[in-house]
């Protein structure tokens, strides 16, 4: 894939926007859904599900989409993936039993574990060396700008009912026909398939997984108690809490976007210490903000250090990766990122039970704090300059 186009380049970019829109579109009508369910035994419980199953599916079906695009080839599996995420992701909007809703959101999840392996996968196909990893960087930051428009889209869809930020989904049937036209099939699926010996990760590689489901547990607080938290402080309209949110993003794009540079200067190592120590100091002050002003600035903050560590992740599994199973390793990238989303409410939920939302977030902060000196001990170890090279 020499001289890539702006348009294949936008189309990967335009389906890359589809993976955060399919979680957190809806985050803002969270509230409103609880309330209209309400007479639903757990429905409190139930209603944050809805907005993190695709993440179990996500996660359930990414590892066998690897696969079968290894061996089946990349393109038509996406087709049919971008016709199902319209299907399923719009059917909030019409169903009104909340396990029907459930069920349409399971399958989104499907859908999506498809389109987001795909496409990372095609991004290790299509580019090398410094121009995978300023691509990988605008990736990120992408999706960050989508989910900032989807997301305050969603919240003012929601100001008129929880049903509208549902038919959002839609717009992967617009993003469908420029995979059909500007997409090719990577020449290295044929090779793959003409492969025959065992072929290995490094090891190191399983570090990666892990951590990026950590990652996804904690920051996943943002999107889904934070719209409680905001209405505990006074904060009443939909489109207010989506703008919050969508803030976090907003400085994750920006993160994103500059990794190239970041990345020029620091060690892999060394940008997931940093990237957790602003996640620490952004959910420190969540916890003892009183005002939407400052848990805005919190959010920033907090969104900047995930920015960066998202590429660090995805270029470090490209770079070590072997071609013949890259679709299967970036598949098991695929199944920890989204089940770090689906398990954070699992998680949190027993720990807000205990204690108050703000005592959570300082919990968490006191845990991001430790993951970031952690990796700063691992970059100065021997091990940590033999595997980071």
């Amino acid at each position: 894939m020499q001289n890539k186009s702006w348009k294949l380049k936008l189309t990967l970019l335009l389906v890359s926007s589809l993976t955060i829109m399919s979680v957190i579109t809806i985050s803002p009508a969270l509230p409103q859904m609880a309330a209209a369910f309400s007479g639903v035994k757990n429905s409190s419980f139930l209603v944050k599900l809805v907005l993190t199953i695709p993440a179990l599916m996500i996660a359930l079906f990414s590892p066998i989409t690897g696969r079968l695009i290894d061996r089946y080839g990349r393109l038509m599996i996406l087709w049919f993936a971008l016709v199902l995420y319209a299907v399923a992701g719009s059917a909030g909007y019409y169903l009104k039993d909340l396990y029907e809703i459930l069920i349409s959101r399971a399958v989104l999840g499907i859908s999506v574990g498809m389109s987001m392996t795909i496409v990372i996968t095609l991004i290790a196909d299509y580019f090398e060396g410094i121009e995978r990893q300023k691509f990988v960087g605008l990736q990120i930051a992408f999706m960050s700008l989508g989910g900032i428009i989807f997301l305050t889209l969603g919240g003012v869809l929601a100001d008129y009912g929880w049903k509208y930020p549902f038919l959002i989904y839609l717009f992967s049937l617009a993003v469908l026909p420029l995979t059909i036209s500007f997409l090719k099939e990577p020449v290295i699926t044929e090779k793959v398939n003409k492969i025959i010996p065992q072929v290995k990760a490094p090891g190191i590689i399983w570090m990666l997984f892990i951590n990026i489901m950590i990652m996804w547990i904690v920051f996943f607080l943002i999107p889904v108690q934070i719209p409680f938290h905001l209405k505990a402080l006074g904060v009443e309209k939909n489109s207010l809490i989506g703008a919050a949110i969508a803030t976090s993003t907003l400085l994750s794009a920006v993160s994103s976007f500059l990794y190239s540079r970041i990345r020029g200067k620091l060690g892999f190592l060394s940008i997931f210490s940093i990237g957790y120590l602003l996640m620490a100091i952004g959910f420190l002050c969540i916890s003892l903000s009183e005002s939407y002003l400052l848990d805005v600035v919190a959010m920033m903050i907090a969104g900047f250090g995930m920015g960066m560590m998202i590429p660090n992740t995805n270029m470090w599994v490209m770079k070590i990766a072997p071609p013949q199973i890259r679709g299967k390793e970036i598949g098991k990238l695929t199944t920890f990122w989204f089940l770090g989303q689906f398990l954070s409410p699992i998680v949190i939920f027993p720990v807000l039970n205990a204690l108050s939302v703000s005592s959570t977030f300082m919990l968490a902060s006191a845990f991001l704090f430790l993951m970031s000196i952690g990796f700063l001990i691992f970059h100065f170890s021997k091990m940590g300059k033999l595997v980071a090279q």
